[in-house]
């Protein structure tokens, strides 16, 4: 009898404990949560029009350890290449190649737009659930988390993981258009985010004559293709002679990548709380 009062009693604190955590601890984190991803979402922003736009520019120089063979600087404004000016010291000619984005021309970086658009939507679904929400079970605690870190999951990955393409898709991209003077046709470029970095790739091409009795094999999708990759693009076959890779750290990227990270171990410490609440019951009680 003592024992099932003492269960009872103990029940009863439990039941109390979890309440309050629902409808207090709960719209705490919620709330830690917003102004973490809001500040997340300002290192985004894009720029404002007019002469605050030009201020909001940012210019950051290339570099790569151990060789001067690729210098240059990119500027970046919120999710756009505005410029690009680059200078590349061919090998064994020693000639130097200089290209430019042409004024009226940006790029568009994908990656940075994507993850501005998941955190934005991981803001939204917190924001649907206010301080006057009354969660009523644990289970829709854990549902919103879910869909939350789905949303950070995403954001951090469009920043992490660079899509792998093919030399076909680079070499069709709209990226070779966008330089003045043109690119030669033995030069492709591809731009990309790779954590908290900006990288440029450049690939030396020659083309494969149709009496080579090399075997043509072309080369798959990649993030980074290696010298000897083939490919074939308008009815011409090529393969990579040199390839040069520099980059630059954005600042920005690094402190959007740090809230990514703090706001999926905080999502995941709520889970845990209203998790450890089903091992005092046999029924599931959210």
């Amino acid at each position: 009898m003592a024992v099932a009062m003492a269960s009872a009693a103990e029940r009863a604190v439990l039941e109390e404990e979890f309440k309050w955590l629902l409808q207090e601890e709960v719209h705490a984190v919620l709330k830690q949560l917003q102004d973490i991803l809001k500040e997340a979402s300002h290192r985004f922003a894009l720029p404002a029009s007019g002469a605050e736009a030009a201020a909001k520019q940012e210019s950051f120089v290339l570099s790569t350890a151990g060789t001067d063979q690729v210098k240059g600087v990119l500027t970046l404004q919120g999710d756009a290449l505005c410029q690009a000016d680059v200078n590349l010291k061919m090998p064994r000619s020693n000639q130097l190649l200089h290209f430019a984005f042409r004024e009226d021309k940006q790029w568009k970086l994908q990656q940075i737009q994507d993850a501005r658009n998941h955190v934005n939507q991981a803001i939204y679904l917190l924001m649907k659930r206010d301080v006057n929400y009354h969660f009523k079970t644990g289970s829709e605690v854990l549902k919103l988390m879910d869909a939350v870190m789905l949303q950070l999951s995403r954001a951090r990955n469009r920043l992490t993981t660079p899509a792998t393409l093919t030399l076909p898709e680079i070499a069709s991209s709209g990226l070779t258009r966008m330089f003045a003077p043109a690119l030669p046709p033995d030069i492709l470029v591809n731009f990309y985010i790779n954590l908290n970095k900006l990288c440029l790739t450049i690939y030396q091409l020659h083309v494969l004559q149709p009496s080579t009795t090399k075997n043509f094999k072309p080369a798959g999708g990649s993030i980074l293709h290696n010298p000897g990759a083939m490919f074939e693009f308008g009815n011409q076959r090529y393969e990579v002679s040199h390839v040069h890779k520099v980059e630059c750290v954005v600042p920005w990227l690094n402190d959007a990548l740090v809230f990514f990270t703090v706001s999926l171990q905080l999502c995941q410490q709520l889970k845990d709380k209203i998790s450890v609440f089903s091992s005092y019951w046999n029924y599931k009680p959210y």
